[in-house]
């Protein structure tokens, strides 16, 4: 999720959301290993998303120990992945995923896992495929992830990356629950098919380790998320 801060910068980074009443997070990976989780839950944070893998060849190596801090301060937590949709097929990194951390289960504790994808890090914006062959690739993934677990995995995205390399597809917005990313003061033109986010990563930065989100409802609702109603 960092590789969005390199094109975010000119927006702006370190603006504060519309004050709003609803349960605040963050979501980290290996570049923050030593989390103080109590702090982090004395802070106000209600849950995080954790890095778990990348395509297939990738294990966070501090996956273990930030999902279990996490969970013995009391954060609803869960995992993402980080897809390469040129390396391998959806199906085949969903497996991956949930092979190494990115499963859910309906204990009102863990969210879906979330598939993250957004601008390459390492070569052409959309990973070489065309709009369409991008779409087919994101419901492999998310289908194969749907059987194994009865939930739609969440998927992380930006407007401009989604309009730019899927078309504007409005192919998910009835299964996947939407975390839209943008450093502002509001979510602004979500893409095609959702009419709401679930999730906004609204910062790269704040007083907790990692990327600042906000989960889009009440307490209640978070944990209904967690218990997959």
């Amino acid at each position: 999720m960092k590789f969005i801060t390199l094109l975010a910068l000119a927006a702006l980074t370190s603006a504060l959301p519309e004050k709003r009443a609803t349960p605040q997070g963050i979501d980290v990976s290996s570049y923050q290993p030593d989390v103080d989780w109590t702090t982090v839950k004395n802070n106000g944070i209600s849950f995080v998303y954790i890095k778990a893998t990348e395509s297939t060849d990738y294990v966070n190596p501090s996956f273990s120990s930030q999902y279990i801090g996490a969970t013995d301060a009391g954060l609803i937590r869960g995992g993402y992945h980080f897809a390469h949709p040129d390396l391998s097929t959806g199906a085949t990194q969903a497996d991956y995923f949930l092979a190494n951390g990115g499963g859910w289960s309906a204990d009102g504790i863990t969210l879906p896992g979330a598939l993250d994808i957004e601008y390459n890090p390492s070569g052409s914006e959309c990973y070489g495929l065309t709009a369409s062959s991008m779409v087919s690739w994101i419901k492999s993934f998310s289908n194969t992830y749907e059987t194994a677990t009865g939930r739609y995995p969440i998927i992380y995205t930006t407007t401009d990356w989604w309009t730019t390399c899927t078309g504007n597809s409005a192919a998910f917005g009835t299964t996947n629950p939407l975390w839209i990313a943008i450093y502002s003061t509001s979510v602004g033109t979500l893409p095609a098919g959702w009419e709401y986010e679930t999730f906004w990563q609204y910062a790269d930065s704040g007083p907790n380790p990692g990327d600042a989100d906000l989960f889009n409802g009440d307490a209640a609702g978070l944990t209904s998320m967690a218990l997959g109603y």
